[in-house]
C-alpha cells in the first residue's frame, strides 16, 4: 500500500532527479566540455562547470520529469492502464519535453544530425538503465515482502 504523499515528497523527488541530472552533466562537462565550448550552451564553460542558466534549465527538466512521473506512475489520474503502457507514455512524454527544451534553450544546433543522434542514443540508454534499476528495486521489494509473509506464516 502506497503512503499518502505530501508536497515535500514531490519536492524531494524533484531534487533527487535534479541531483542525478547535474551529476551526469558534470561528468559530460569534464569529459567533453572543452570540445563543445561555443557549440552547446550546456557546456559553455567547458570543463569549468555548468552555468547558472544551465543549472536552472536542468532544474526545469527535473521538475518536468517529476510531474510526468506523478501523472503516469500513480493511480490518481490514470486508473486502468497497464504499467508497460504507462512507462511508454512517460518515456515518450519526457522525450518530447526534452526536445522542446533543446529547441527553446538551444542546447545544441537544431540542424546537427550527429547531436540529435547522440541525444536519442543517450536518452535510450538512460531509459534502459532506468527501467533496469526500477525492475531491480521492484524485485528487491517483492522479495522483502515475500520473506515477511513467509515469516508471518511460520508464526
Amino acid at each position: 500500500m502506497e503512503e499518502k504523499k505530501t508536497i515535500f515528497n514531490y519536492i524531494a523527488q524533484v531534487f533527487a532527479t535534479y541531483g542525478i541530472i547535474v551529476c551526469i552533466f558534470l561528468i559530460f562537462s569534464y569529459l567533453i566540455g572543452d570540445k563543445t565550448v561555443g557549440y552547446s550552451t550546456l557546456f559553455a564553460l567547458g570543463k569549468e562547470g555548468l552555468s547558472m542558466s544551465v543549472l536552472c534549465e536542468l532544474l526545469l527538466l527535473a521538475f518536468m520529469i517529476t510531474v510526468l512521473q506523478v501523472v503516469f506512475m500513480t493511480d490518481r489520474w490514470i486508473m486502468n492502464m497497464s504499467i508497460v503502457r504507462r512507462y511508454i507514455l512517460l518515456f515518450l512524454s519526457v522525450f518530447v519535453g526534452m526536445i522542446i527544451l533543446i529547441i527553446v534553450f538551444t542546447w545544441f544546433p537544431i540542424s546537427d544530425v550527429k547531436a540529435w543522434a547522440g541525444f536519442v542514443i543517450s536518452y535510450t540508454i538512460s531509459m534502459i538503465v532506468s527501467v533496469m534499476i526500477t525492475k531491480y528495486r521492484e524485485h528487491a521489494e517483492n522479495s522483502k515482502m515475500q520473506d515477511a509473509l513467509n515469516n508471518y506464516k511460520k508464526k
